[in-house]
C-alpha cells in the first residue's frame, strides 16, 4: 500500500486530497492519505470533508511543530511500505501517475518524480518567486536531475520506502523554521548511497509566494543554513560562495555593498521585475551579514 503524506499549514489542499484519490480509483493503487495539519488557525473546514472519503485521516499535533516534524509524524502514522511526500500546494495534471511510482519502486529506495510551474504567472505580486523557479523549470527534467541525483533531491513530490525513513530517523528536527529540511535529508542519503531514482512524473507548483513573503522566506531558510553548523559544508552554493569570500579575505568589502544597496536591491525584488542576479547577490549579502 501507497500512504501519502500531505503537510499543510493555513491551506486548502482539498483539491488536491481529491486528486490524488481519483487518481488511485482509476489507476487501481492501493493508497491511504494522511493529512498533516500543523496548527492551523485558518483554512481548516476543509479536512472535515476530506475525511469523510475512504483512507483519508487527519494527523493533528496540538501546536505548530515545523515542516520537518509534521512530515515525521505523518510518517509514524502510516501503514503502507512506501510514503509519497506530496507538499499541499501542489496541483495534479494529466502527466502524473502514482502508477509510474510503483513502477519506479522496483528500481530504487527513493524515487523522485519532480515538479514545474504554470506557464504564465497568476499573480503580479509574486514576480519574483516565478521567475526564479521558471528558471529553475529548465534544469528538472529527469535526465537533468540524475547528473546529481542526491543534490536535485526535494520533498515536494517524492517516494521514499517506509523502512528506509525511518531507519533514517526521518527529517532534521534541527529544521524547525523554513528551509534546507529536505537538501539535509539528500545529505544523509548520499553518506548512505540509498539507491535514488529521478524520473519525470511531476506535479505543478501553484502556491507562489508574494515578493515580499519569498523574500522573509528566503532569510528565514538562510538564517537556517547559519545554524546548521556545517551539516550542509559543500552541499549550499551560497555557502561555498560565502567560503571563498572569505578565503579571498573579501567579506567585509562584499557586506558593505550589501549593507549600502540594500534598500535599492529591496525595492528592485519587490517590483514587478525583479532581477534574478541582484537576488543572487541579495542572498550572498544576507548570509555574510549574520552574525
Amino acid at each position: 500500500m501507497l500512504s501519502i503524506l500531505i503537510p499543510t499549514y493555513n491551506y486548502d489542499a482539498s483539491p488536491l486530497v481529491c486528486a490524488l484519490h481519483e487518481l488511485g480509483l482509476r489507476e487501481q493503487v492501493a493508497l491511504e492519505i494522511i493529512i498533516g495539519d500543523d496548527g492551523s488557525t485558518t483554512h481548516t473546514d476543509w479536512m472535515e470533508q476530506a475525511t469523510s472519503m475512504p483512507d483519508v485521516r487527519v494527523v493533528r499535533p496540538d501546536h505548530n511543530v515545523g515542516r520537518a516534524a509534521i512530515r515525521n509524524l505523518m510518517a509514524a502514522e502510516a501503514r503502507g511500505e512506501w510514503l509519497l511526500l506530496v507538499d499541499c500546494d501542489a496541483q495534479v495534471e494529466a502527466d502524473f501517475s502514482l502508477s509510474a511510482y510503483v513502477r519506479a519502486s522496483a528500481q530504487a529506495d527513493v524515487v523522485c518524480g519532480g515538479l514545474r510551474h504554470p506557464t504564465f504567472n497568476p499573480n503580479p505580486e509574486a514576480s519574483l518567486r516565478y521567475k526564479y523557479e521558471r528558471a529553475a523549470d529548465r534544469h528538472r527534467s529527469a535526465a537533468e536531475r540524475m547528473t546529481h541525483p542526491y543534490k536535485a533531491f526535494t520533498a515536494f513530490n517524492v517516494l521514499i520506502r517506509k523502512n528506509l525513513f525511518d531507519e533514517i530517523g526521518g527529517f532534521d528536527a534541527d529544521c524547525k523554521e523554513y528551509g534546507y529540511e529536505d537538501a539535509l535529508f539528500g545529505v544523509e542519503l548520499t553518506h548512505r548511497e540509498v539507491r535514488l531514482l529521478h524520473i519525470d512524473n511531476p506535479l505543478v507548483h501553484i502556491g507562489l509566494d508574494s515578493n515580499v513573503e519569498y523574500l522573509l522566506k528566503t532569510e528565514t531558510a538562510l538564517r537556517t543554513l547559519k545554524s546548521l553548523d556545517g551539516k550542509m559544508d559543500g552541499w549550499s552554493n551560497i555557502m561555498n560562495w560565502a567560503k571563498r569570500i572569505q578565503r579571498l579575505h573579501l567579506q567585509p568589502v562584499i557586506s558593505a555593498i550589501y549593507r549600502w544597496t540594500r534598500p535599492l536591491l529591496r525595492r528592485n525584488l519587490l517590483s514587478h521585475h525583479p532581477s534574478l542576479l541582484l537576488f543572487q547577490f541579495y542572498k550572498l549579502g544576507y548570509f555574510l551579514n549574520l552574525s
